[in-house]
């Protein structure tokens, strides 16, 4: 699969014949996510979202299945004959969709109107009707809501209040033990201080306004996930890579940071952007193995669930750990070892690697994300939607090159990179390590938290694969 930042202008959909989210979702979405409800950066949400969405997907197809079993609703199975196209398996698909997001994003409902009305289908047909597509649809997406309006993510926002919920406010307490002005320990995380807008590239907002950053969703740890109970059964060493009662450990962290930022190529500079949107790297790889396999809807839907399983289970464990470490994020570190000491490392937009940037000025070419540093969020998802992927497929293969035009990074637009850059992934092991270097490139976290991420990430993969056959096997019991 070949892929760029443009997307089709239209499109046209054979409901007998296509696929809905091969040839109209994801053909006509925004893979860039900068004009998504939900910023690129924020995995806990987007996963979460995805999660639900493709909940619902799976079990509207269910029912045209010849084994398959619902994850969270149980229709009767359909005739054998209503599957002989897609025309039932896309439109049920479509009506799981409209309702998830019409629940999630109600103030995009007239996107998906349009949407379906163009489609020539009913926005307006909400009946609970197991005998029809649309029917199911709706049952299904229903019963995906449902299951995870309650799940401890927070999603309705009135958790620990009665009036003006906030969707997907930490409601456990969480309060870090530095400040964004103080370094007290300077092994745990401290929230920085930085421009109001927190997308990569800044935006509307930032001149002059800035505001201490926030763990997100500390209660993802709280989150019911799929196919466990307690996230603390998986195990993770501590990071004493960045314990600063081990001064030769933490400071030998601090150079590997301080090393990759002063070598930065402009490849290295548009790869950490690709992996840093969650959008575009770890929604659309699964994408691009579907396509490179050459799967049935079917196939693309359970391969799908199957990736967001590993996807949503995984996070919880790593924020589980994340939480419970609390670990420093690079830039505190940097600069508690070597204060206002002169280091050689990126400069900043435009200025290259210099060799007199006092360190407590360093920066990663990437702002850092909103959670302590320990383990990777980003590349324990890569791992674990490499191996489902591999699992579900049967090999490694990926096949995916993105193109990358001059000058539109968005760290450095213009500027960087000098000319096209390919960005090309064989396999998944490929795209996973890359993935783990990325974050150190970028500086948002230390080269042995990226390798411990990629193992503890793996396992979530098999778990996901484990739990979507035992329910498109039917051999789950209510």
């Amino acid at each position: 699969m070949t892929t760029s930042g443009s997307s089709p202008a239209g499109f046209a959909f054979d409901f007998d014949n296509g696929n809905f989210y091969r040839d109209l979702i994801a053909a006509a979405g925004d893979s860039s996510g900068q004009q998504q409800a939900i910023g690129p950066q924020d995995v806990s949400l987007i996963v979460w979202v995805q999660a639900v969405m493709w909940a619902a997907r799976f079990d509207a197809l269910a029912p045209y299945h010849p084994t398959a079993v619902g994850v969270h609703s149980r229709i009767d199975r359909r005739p054998a004959e209503e599957r002989a196209t897609n025309r039932n398996k896309n439109i049920a698909a479509l009506y799981a969709s409209s309702y998830v997001a019409n629940a999630v994003y109600p103030e995009r409902e007239h996107v998906m109107r349009k949407m379906m009305t163009m489609l020539g289908l009913d926005p307006d047909d909400t009946a609970e009707d197991p005998t029809t597509p649309a029917g199911i649809g709706t049952i299904a997406g229903k019963a995906a809501v449902d299951a995870h309006t309650r799940d401890g993510m927070n999603f309705l926002g009135d958790e620990g209040r009665t009036y003006n919920g906030r969707p997907f406010e930490d409601y456990t307490g969480y309060r870090p033990v530095n400040t964004a002005y103080e370094l007290t320990d300077p092994s745990r995380w401290q929230p920085a201080l930085r421009p109001h807008r927190r997308r990569t590239g800044g935006g509307p907002g930032d001149k002059g306004a800035f505001l201490v950053q926030q763990f997100v969703t500390p209660q993802l740890r709280l989150t019911k996930p799929f196919t466990y109970e307690d996230p603390a059964r998986f195990e993770l060493a501590r990071p004493e890579h960045s314990d600063h009662t081990d001064p030769l450990a933490y400071q030998r962290s601090v150079d590997e940071v301080l090393s990759a930022s002063a070598g930065l190529t402009d490849e290295q500079k548009v790869t950490t952007e690709f992996f840093d949107n969650t959008y575009l790297s770890v929604l659309q790889s699964t994408k691009a193995a579907g396509l490179a396999h050459e799967l049935d809807l079917d196939g693309w839907v359970q391969l799908l669930f199957t990736s967001s399983v590993a996807q949503l289970d995984a996070l919880i464990a790593a924020w589980h750990h994340k939480h419970a470490y609390d670990a420093v994020r690079p830039f505190s570190a940097i600069s508690h070892v070597y204060g206002s000491k002169q280091v050689t490392a990126w400069g900043g937009p435009g200025n290259g690697t210099v060799q007199d940037l006092p360190a407590d000025q360093w920066t990663g070419y990437l702002p850092p994300g909103d959670t302590p540093e320990y383990p990777c969020g980003t590349t324990t998802l890569c791992a674990a939607e490499g191996q489902a992927a591999r699992r579900f497929l049967g090999d490694d293969v990926l096949d995916w090159t993105h193109t990358v035009p001059a000058g539109s990074t968005l760290t450095e637009p213009g500027h960087t990179p000098e000319k096209d850059v390919e960005l090309h992934y064989a396999t998944w092991t490929d795209f996973a390590e890359e993935c783990a270097r990325s974050r150190v490139w970028a500086g948002v976290h230390f080269r042995t938290t990226t390798e411990r991420s990629l193992h503890f990430g793996t396992q979530f993969g098999d778990r996901a694969y484990d739990f979507v056959q035992r329910h498109v096997n039917g051999d789950v019991q209510d």
